[in-house]
């Protein structure tokens, strides 16, 4: 029964996805600059302080028997996730929102379909990074609880809701129909359950490793954002608005981590 509901809790990030990519039914004129940076920077602000509070500071806790070698596995991990990340960067085709080159490898897909699978590059940490909390409270980590897991699935999907809408919007705006739109930003956001699941029902054999993947999750978290979000958040003449965003979803993100962790 707990597993069941563990995985049921694990969509809600995924519902967060679809409904930013139902933002193209509501939204007639497609998106400004000033908000794409916004949403940008709040996701943004969001990653960061899930990748602090929820992550790297329980990877560390866990390891606090090491004494002052307590910071190696956050620091092997966190490495290990920006070269994972690194690498899914340079090897799948891609194309970012304000971008105006195509990146990874050379292909022919459209540029719909290399848009979703930029988010869907970012849509791999933030998978991995709920099922790998929930799989610390499944197991007994004494640094992880529900509501601390909870916490984290709830901030995820909310800055979600910003990156369903940054697929779904633009794709309009190049003149795809609202449905196909609509169904791009879904598909962009359904690797995360996907990944959530697996890392759960691996739960048993990652115990040992747990601080290593908390962190891991985190450095591939990062990556994405300052690869990828900063840059957005601080192009064109709206780059105060990303900021000021960023400030906002890293302190909504602190706030839900401290109270519900």
């Amino acid at each position: 029964m707990i597993m069941e509901n563990s995985i049921w809790i694990l969509l809600i990030p995924f519902v967060g996805t679809a409904l930013g990519a139902a933002c193209v039914y509501f939204l007639r004129n497609g998106m400004s600059s000033r908000t794409s940076n916004s949403l940008s920077g709040f996701a943004a602000g969001v990653m960061v302080a899930a990748s602090i509070w929820s992550l790297l500071i329980p990877a560390m806790d866990q390891s606090s028997g090491m004494g002052k070698l307590a910071f190696v596995p956050a620091v092997v991990g966190f490495w290990a996730g920006m070269m994972f990340l690194f690498l899914l960067d340079h090897c799948i085709p891609h194309v970012h929102n304000n971008g105006t080159e195509d990146e990874g490898p050379k292909s022919k897909l459209k540029r719909s379909t290399k848009l979703v699978l930029a988010i869907t590059l970012h849509n791999i940490p933030e998978g991995m990074a709920v099922g790998v909390t929930y799989a610390g409270w499944l197991t007994g980590s004494a640094s992880i609880s529900l509501s601390g897991a909870l916490a984290l699935a709830i901030g995820i999907a909310i800055q979600n809701f910003p990156e369903g809408a940054i697929v779904s919007m633009p794709l309009v705006s190049s003149g795809t129909s609202r449905n196909k739109s609509f169904l791009y930003g879904i598909l962009s956001g359904i690797v995360e359950p996907l990944s959530a699941v697996l890392t759960i029902l691996l739960a048993s054999a990652i115990v040992p490793f747990m601080p290593y993947l908390l962190s891991f999750a985190a450095g591939a978290m990062l990556y994405v954002v300052v690869e990828e979000l900063i840059p957005e958040m601080s192009s064109g003449k709206h780059s105060n608005a990303g900021t000021i965003m960023f400030a906002i979803g890293f302190s909504l993100m602190m706030v839900l981590d401290i109270a519900l962790g």
